[in-house]
């Protein structure tokens, strides 16, 4: 379980720089220059993924149950997940209309697959992962928000067909993991037994 707690304490500190120590961000920066500033935080960020990973799959052997979630949840979760997936693509095709909305669509997305997997899943070690993703994601995307208000950043909406592509994808790629990667990745089959 430390190494789980140590993975997810790293990786959501790295990307809590911006919430809650922009001037540190920014003066390292400045001193190291954007390019190797990426660099560390690309190296922290995938090295604590993988820490946290490989922990939450040791956690799961010697599961601590807080809560019995009952069977419908799981298909809350999925209902949770299809948006999350398309937004979660949105993130990524310029001018859609959920990122003019909401800014921040992979906060959302992860808002998203957090809350339903924190609502079918009763371990500690679940409660910790989705649960530190929830507060983190939420708390990103209040100041990221609060942030684009403040400096007058827009995203310009370029048509419908972004958004068509962005949920084309987002079910192609949900419908992929849900009926197979889940299963293989995180040994859970979403649907059927």
């Amino acid at each position: 379980m430390a190494l789980f707690i140590a993975g997810l304490v790293i990786f959501l500190g790295i990307h809590s720089t911006r919430i809650f120590a922009e001037g540190w961000r920014a003066e390292r920066i400045r001193r190291m220059g954007e390019k190797p500033w990426k660099g560390v935080y690309s190296i922290v960020s995938i090295a604590s993924f993988v820490v946290m990973v490989w922990g939450y799959r040791y956690a799961r052997h010697d599961p601590t149950v807080l809560w019995t979630s009952p069977g419908w949840t799981r298909d809350v979760t999925a209902l949770l997940t299809l948006p999350a997936f398309i937004l979660l693509v949105a993130a990524y095709v310029p001018g859609t209309r959920m990122k003019a909305a909401l800014g921040h669509p992979m906060l959302a997305a992860t808002v998203l697959w957090a809350a339903g997997h924190l609502l079918s899943n009763g371990q500690i070690a679940d409660v910790l992962l989705f649960g530190g993703f929830l507060v983190w994601a939420v708390a990103d995307f209040a100041t990221s928000r609060a942030r684009d208000r403040k400096t007058g950043v827009t995203y310009p909406a370029l048509g419908l067909s972004r958004d068509v592509i962005a949920a084309v994808v987002g079910v192609v790629a949900f419908v992929l993991f849900a009926m197979y990667l889940h299963r293989v990745l995180i040994g859970v089959q979403p649907f059927g037994t």
